[in-house]
């Protein structure tokens, strides 16, 4: 069984990367049109994967030639599909992603997705009870929660319960962090919830609604943890150059997985999360760039940090 498993969006997406983003009816030349894999926690598993860990996604992949491909493109990353949950034909994740050249910022169009809910016999049930980590996105996070409450009813041992991470950068209707063990929201999404405050109060806010540990992310600025109210760490991301921002989130959730799960401190862990993040960004899509665990090392050792 895996040891990290992943809940939630997966996409086919079509990537343009265009001088800057049209106007109203503006007709632009793109210098590249890429199709790709996406969708949040999809991602993050295939940075997991590609890194080393033992991995494995959860999430609705339709009965169609793009759900086809979706499955053998993370099948080929070495994730275990066998929790996958076929939906009809048409109603897959889909998306299509501008890249503006001017910033190497992006827009997304998504296909909006119908309430996603695991059956009572799919063997995804088995892979997230027997995981050391289950990682969920906004799409993934009700059938996670409603596995856990099953879970904790069927009196399971608490010190086999599996560690659970929440993707919180878009938004979780009803969501709150309490009881949830790697909180990790954008620090844009953290100010949705507690206004314009100090990135260290917003942590410590967290901190108070009852998530275990979080960590946030902020883009260039890179990335703050806390554990305990007042005990703040800030890693800055690494100055790389930019082709697109595609997927940069989520990479990263997925290397951080991996390095907690390895048992890196918090610095190092950050800064482990931080480069995977970084280096993803050398391509126009989300997962191309990703590096393996010794393209990252060999990067860190050339910025004068150690990862291991």
């Amino acid at each position: 069984m895996a040891s990290l498993v992943f809940v939630g969006s997966v996409n086919a997406d079509t990537i343009a990367v265009v001088p800057h983003l049209p106007s109203p009816d503006e007709r632009l030349l793109a210098d590249a049109v890429v199709h790709a894999g996406g969708g949040n926690s999809a991602t993050a598993a295939v940075a997991a994967a590609r890194l080393g860990g033992d991995v494995a996604f959860v999430g609705p992949v339709a009965a169609d030639e793009q759900g086809a491909r979706i499955r053998e493109d993370l099948a080929r990353e070495g994730v275990d599909v066998s929790g996958l949950v076929e939906v009809p034909a048409g109603q897959g994740g889909a998306s299509v992603v501008l890249v503006d050249q001017s910033t190497g910022t992006r827009s997304i169009c998504t296909r909006p997705l119908p309430p996603f809910k695991i059956p009572d016999t799919s063997p995804a049930l088995d892979l997230m009870s027997a995981a050391r980590w289950v990682h969920a996105d906004h799409l993934g996070w009700a059938a996670v929660r409603e596995w856990l409450t099953t879970f904790r009813r069927a009196g399971s041992d608490g010190d086999r319960m599996p560690r659970v991470s929440v993707d919180a950068g878009n938004p979780i209707p009803g969501f709150s962090p309490s009881g949830v063990d790697l909180y990790a929201p954008t620090v844009a999404s953290l100010r949705r919830s507690y206004g314009e405050l100090p990135v260290g109060d917003l942590l410590d806010r967290a901190l108070a609604d009852g998530a275990h540990f979080v960590v946030a992310t902020d883009g260039g600025q890179g990335s703050y943890a806390a554990r305990r109210p007042g005990e703040h760490v800030h890693v800055p991301a690494f100055d790389v150059e930019v082709v697109s921002t595609l997927g940069a989130g989520d990479v990263f959730h997925g290397a951080l997985l991996v390095a907690v799960d390895r048992g890196l401190d918090l610095p190092e862990a950050l800064r482990y999360a931080n480069a995977v993040a970084a280096l993803s960004c050398r391509a126009i899509d989300g997962r191309s760039g990703i590096p393996t665990h010794a393209e990252v090392t060999e990067f860190l050792a050339q910025q004068g940090a150690a990862a291991r």
